[in-house]
């Protein structure tokens, strides 16, 4: 990596990388934020897409497309492996609909569907404590870049566009009673059913993820524009990851309520929230499916649980977190651990199959993209996916917002649609509609 020709002090990461992101001088991109450290990886020089129909492989120019059978991670793997990516890393994203070839769910997956967007970039920019990193740029790309992280840390942050999200179209309450009704049938223990709000506005998604950002304490956040989607989100919890010494970690969270309506009140449901008899047991069963999903692919007598029932602030919200460990076992991958974990267990149900049909049934629209994952993959094995939840969406059709909530047999209609407004609370007032603007020039 070359380092800018001048120091460039990061003050306002989220302003610098939505400043990349805004410029239309790039092309697609992914935006990825780790514990201190962002990256912009943007003009894909390469890429997969997977359909429930089709493997497409872009590289050099030329597209190829075939058929596909078995298990969709294993097909992404193989297909990364043999492309001459050069030690470049890999940025792209899961729709939850990835998860019905291990349901046997996949008469549910409509015709065509994008199960995964991958991509290998050009360019990569790093922004963290020891400033700003290029790759793959040219001299004028960087001039560019460096000028245009100064002025994004000197720009006032952009306002935002009043949305109500208490319109429900979806029979949001009715699909709840109905999954307690199966639940309380014995069909299942716990499914999270969510509702999509349309939004009436195009959106500025990295405006957006910028103000987002700056009200929100995400596990990891993300900003992307590829395969057609435009998406901006701060993710609660990683559905998976496995770092350079084989190490899987999952960090379910189950168990919410408000946060940041003043100190008395945010104490009030903390405490709570910690005795709530309901929300306890939903997060001890949930800790009990991801420690078993880490063991399906761990060492024996490696997986762990610590931590547990901790308390973690993310934006309008707090939840009940655990985290989940174990050592990968010889003979396994990466995609093995993502493929033994997704979709989270805290976004499809217990047991998962159960979950997953619900889903697919009451869930009232295709989730893509929501409640799936955005992927990172080194050159050396390491992958991480966060899980999309607090995000919103755009196409060419239309822009929205999507929230659920985890369904027991001690759940109230009432209380779980007010608990997806407490969700879409983390984004819904950091809105910023879009106007038409000139890309920046090289």
């Amino acid at each position: 990596m070359a380092v800018l020709g001048e120091p460039v002090r990061i003050l306002d990461a989220p302003a610098a990388v939505s400043a990349l992101a805004a410029a239309g001088a790039f092309g697609d991109y992914v935006v990825y934020e780790r514990p201190g450290e962002w990256v912009f990886a943007a003009d894909p020089i390469g890429g997969i897409e997977l359909t429930g129909d089709e493997l497409r492989v872009r590289w050099g120019g030329r597209h190829t497309a075939g058929g596909w059978a078995g298990s969709p991670a294993r097909v992404l793997d193989r297909a990364l492996a043999e492309l001459p990516s050069g030690g470049r890393n890999i940025y792209g994203w899961l729709a939850f609909e990835f998860c019905a070839w291990s349901f046997e769910a996949v008469a549910h997956v409509p015709p065509g569907a994008v199960l995964a967007q991958l991509m290998v970039p050009r360019l990569e920019v790093w922004l963290g404590a020891a400033g700003v990193e290029v790759s793959g740029a040219t001299p004028e790309e960087a001039d560019l870049i460096h000028d245009l992280i100064e002025r994004a840390q000197r720009a006032e942050l952009p306002r935002s566009r009043a949305v109500d999200v208490s319109v429900d179209p979806t029979g949001y309450r009715d699909r709840v009673a109905t999954a307690i009704g199966e639940i309380r049938d014995g069909r299942y223990q716990k499914v999270i059913l969510s509702r999509k709000v349309e939004l009436p506005f195009g959106i500025d998604i990295p405006a957006s993820y910028r103000l987002g950002r700056a009200h929100n304490t995400p596990a990891r956040s993300f900003l992307l524009r590829l395969g057609g989607l435009e998406a901006a989100g701060f993710s609660p919890e990683l559905v998976a990851s496995v770092d350079a010494e084989a190490m899987v970690t999952a960090l379910p969270l189950a168990g919410t309520r408000a946060f940041g309506r003043g100190e008395a009140a945010d104490r009030a449901a903390r405490a709570d929230l910690l005795t709530d008899q309901k929300e306890v047991a939903e997060h001890a069963i949930s800790v009990q499916a991801a420690f078993a999903e880490v063991a399906a692919v761990a060492e024996p007598g490696s997986t762990a649980v610590s931590d547990f029932m901790a308390v973690r602030e993310r934006g309008s919200v707090q939840h009940l977190a655990s985290t989940v460990r174990g050592r990968l076992a010889a003979g396994r991958g990466p995609w093995d651990a993502l493929a033994s974990l997704f979709p989270s267990v805290t976004a499809s149900g217990i047991p998962k199959r159960g979950g997953v049909d619900a889903v697919f049934r009451l869930d009232h629209d295709t989730r893509g993209l929501y409640s799936g994952a955005v992927v990172t993959v080194s050159p050396a094995g390491q992958l991480e996916a966060a899980l999309v939840l607090r995000a919103v969406y755009q196409t060419a059709e239309g822009a929205w917002l999507r929230a659920g909530a985890g369904i027991v047999a001690a759940s109230t209609p009432d209380r779980e649609f007010e608990e997806t407004c407490e969700k879409l609370g983390s984004i819904a007032p950091y809105l910023v509609a879009s106007e038409p603007a000139a890309p920046e020039s090289l």
